[in-house]
Parts: C-alpha cells; structure tokens; sequence
C-alpha cells in the first residue's frame, strides 16, 4: 500500500486541516457557474469549485486511494505563446500518496473543440512538460462516468465523517481476511463490533467492489490485494 504523505481530520465546524489562500478568487460572479464550497476530509477544510465540473472532480479526488491531498486554484504559472508570455492559475494541484504531484485542469469537453482554448491549453502542456511537471486535463467524460460518479458518491457519504486509523483498519482485517468476498451489508454487521465500517476500508483502498453496476447492499466486496491500492483510475497511466 502507498502511505498517505498526510491527512486531514473534519470535526464538523472545526476543522483542523492546511490553510490554503487560493492564486486567483473570483472577484464578481459572471455567467451561469455554478459556486461553492465542499467540506473535504482529506483537506480538513473548505475547498471552493468552481462550477458542477469542478464537484464531479472532488469526489473522485475523495474516493480516490491514490489522491493524498489537494488544492485548488494552487498557483499562477507564467508560459510562453509564440513571442508573449501568459499567466494560467490551474483549477487543482492533486499530491499522490507517491508523493508526487499533478497540475489538473477540470474542462468540458465542448469546450477542447474551441481553437483558442485547444491552442492554449497546448501551450501550457508544453510548457509545464519542459519543466518536468505532471499536468493533466480531466473533461466530462472522465468525471461523470456512470454509475461510477453516483456510486463514489454514495461510498463518500455513507462513510463517517472521523474514519478509524487505518491501523485499526488493518487490523480488523487480519481477524476477518480470509472471510472476504462478502456483501457490503454483512461486512456492515460483521465489522461493527470493531468500530469498522466498509466504506472507510474502500476509500482506504483496502477493499474494492464493482463500479459498474449500482451499489446496493447485496454490492460483493473483495480484500485489496498487492502494492496496488488503486481499485479505480480517474488518469489511467498518470499515477492517479
């Protein structure tokens, strides 16, 4: 399993996670964009998106064992297009369990068939590879795949918002182990007694299940087996 580089702890109206000032704010609202704030556990604060995109986006970054921590709008960059240079604020920056880190920018995909959006973004991904760094363009396709949006979804929220130690994780499964496959509604019963729910050992990577099909009780959860804990992908080949 990858170790977590760090996690933050959501206590309700006290958070005690990283404080982040974002690169770029949004001084007035303009168009249709929908604006927000989503209370992340990982982060241990409020993160801001920007637009329903941006929410599909975080709750894959939630779900997702590889996915440490992240921050939005996390810094301005400046690039070159042809004899000018530009600035461009990415919408995250996402720190894998690796330890490594990933530029993302969130985008529909309508939007990658506009010529100056494609020629820009192109100028950034250049850029950003000259400088050895991971950058990433995550669209709709991706992000609202189904049922796996709405079951990551479910899986986010039937999860305790202070979820057990992942030693205490590890060590309820040493006992029940070799139990595994079973439904996510006997795991449920079985684990109880331990103060262990089924849902934090999938976020943790520990179990995985079919996405492919709609979650339910009868759902069959498998034991994570390997140093792999990526029972999903988001960026197939991009360590997340």
């Amino acid at each position: 399993m990858f170790k977590h580089m760090w996690q933050g702890t959501w206590r309700g109206g006290s958070p005690a996670g990283d404080v982040h000032l974002r690169a770029r704010e949004v001084i007035s609202p303009s168009g249709g964009i929908v604006r927000g704030k989503f209370p992340s556990r990982k982060n241990g604060r409020m993160v801001h998106h920007e637009g329903m995109l941006e929410l599909d986006a975080i709750y894959l970054f939630e779900t997702s064992p590889r996915i440490a921590a992240y921050r939005e709008q996390p810094t301005t960059i400046q690039y070159p297009d042809g004899d000018r240079l530009r600035r461009y604020t990415p919408d995250f920056e996402l720190t894998l369990a690796t330890g490594e880190f990933a530029l993302v920018e969130v985008k529909h995909t309508r939007n990658l068939a506009d010529g100056e959006v494609r020629h820009k973004l192109d100028c950034i991904a250049a850029h950003l590879q000259r400088s050895a760094r991971s950058f990433v363009i995550l669209t709709d396709v991706c992000l609202r795949l189904e049922p796996r949006q709405t079951n990551l979804r479910a899986l986010y929220h039937r999860a305790p918002r202070v979820q057990p130690t992942l030693h205490a994780c590890r060590i309820a499964l040493d006992r029940h182990g070799n139990e595994f496959p079973m439904t996510i509604e006997y795991a449920t019963t079985l684990l109880a007694p331990r103060a262990i729910d089924p849902y934090s050992l999938l976020l943790a990577g520990l179990l995985y299940c079919d996405l492919d099909t709609p979650i339910c009780g009868e759902t069959e959860l498998h034991l994570a087996e390997g140093s792999d804990d990526a029972w999903f992908h988001i960026a197939q080949g991009r360590g997340f």
